[in-house]
């Protein structure tokens, strides 16, 4: 896959973690992010996408 942007997004964390199943857990430590109001950037890709997809009520993408 040709990447014709470099565009990177700024994703926090904003929930809480405790009550969060252990996918939701493994889905946010592989975008990297381990605390609360912690800021990670990465490329902007479909698989990152769909990593924020899969928690959005435990992340925000910031601009």
């Amino acid at each position: 896959m040709a990447k014709t942007q470099n565009k990177q997004i700024k994703i926090k964390l904003t929930g809480s973690l405790i009550g969060a199943s252990e996918k939701q857990r493994k889905v946010v430590a592989g975008l990297g992010l381990k605390k609360q109001n912690q800021i990670v950037e990465h490329y902007d890709s479909a698989t990152i996408l769909g990593m924020v997809n899969k928690v959005p009520h435990l992340v925000t993408i910031v601009e």
